[in-house]
């Protein structure tokens, strides 16, 4: 049973994008992962994403995706929302990976834009509605042109929200104004997909976060968050700050790669990256290590 969610919050209020451990030699690391979400979940997350583009989705098969679900669900499904990515750019391929999450115990479902194809707004509309009527679950749509090449127009969140299943947006967008004017007019929950941006998109009406940076400071968004809630902008800002060499050390080079090699460093489940993504070399190491500690990571 999934923690209570309400209409403004269906999977909580600050979310870790976690990442995939693997074992040693490639192999996906069941037990790593429920050991990674307990903390994470203790560390202040009352949800989770799993295999989304931190999962290293691109790499892992349809049978790991719902192997990971079924194990994250099991070490904290009664105390987190687990919410599975099943987003491609193959309509039909997402739709069954939304009914295998489903049947995996998800919570609900990320929905990336269709990346690559570079479909116009009539088939993003298409596309999604197609993944919200495969299953009973909440869809939460993930808005990246950066990586997906095509956003998601206001117009079409605007006719998405109107249906019953697609309850929430991950905007990593980096469009304050045209955030702004979606919030607004969809009433859909809002989540940050930008940790840069996290302070700035609860200003517009965002709920929460959908974060990389979660994996090592957790507590400090949830504080962040608690102050913005309870009307401390000075408080939030100045956590927003002290975060500050944190979110751009994160984000020198693709966010999977540094949040493993964080994560390592502490001692925690993470293992190696499977190709095309590489290690960090000694010298980004170096400077993660730096950028860390300056926003009071301990290592």
């Amino acid at each position: 049973m999934a923690p209570t969610s309400t209409s403004q919050t269906p999977f909580g209020r600050v979310l870790t994008a976690m990442v995939t451990p693997f074992t040693a030699d490639g192999a996906l690391d069941l037990d790593g992962a429920q050991r990674l979400a307990a903390h994470l979940v203790d560390a202040g997350n009352d949800g989770l994403v799993v295999n989304g583009t931190t999962g290293e989705s691109p790499t892992t098969s349809d049978a790991e995706k719902a192997q990971l679900v079924r194990a994250v669900v099991e070490a904290v499904g009664d105390r987190a929302h687990v919410v599975t990515g099943a987003g491609t750019n193959d309509t039909r391929h997402s739709v069954e990976l939304a009914r295998a999450a489903e049947q995996a115990g998800a919570h609900g479902l990320l929905a990336v834009t269709p990346y690559y194809s570079k479909p116009p707004q009539e088939g993003l509309l298409r596309h999604f509605t197609a993944i919200a009527d495969a299953t009973d679950l909440p869809v939460m749509l993930y808005d990246i042109p950066g990586r997906s090449g095509v956003p998601i127009g206001t117009e079409t969140i605007v006719r998405l929200a109107e249906h019953p299943r697609i309850v929430a947006n991950k905007d990593a967008k980096g469009d304050l104004g045209r955030a702004s004017w979606a919030i607004a007019r969809s009433r859909l929950a809002w989540y940050s997909g930008d940790d840069m941006l996290n302070l700035p998109l609860l200003s517009v009406g965002a709920v929460g976060f959908v974060s990389v940076v979660g994996h090592l400071v957790s507590p400090e968004l949830r504080a962040m968050l608690e102050a913005h809630l309870a009307g401390d902008v000075a408080k939030a800002t100045e956590i927003h700050q002290k975060l500050l060499p944190v979110f751009t050390g994160m984000f020198r080079t693709q966010g999977v790669i540094t949040a493993k090699a964080a994560l390592a460093l502490q001692g925690r489940p993470a293992g190696p990256l499977r190709l095309p993504l590489v290690e960090l070399t000694a010298e980004e190491t170096e400077q993660l290590k730096r950028d860390l500690a300056a926003g009071g990571v301990q290592l």
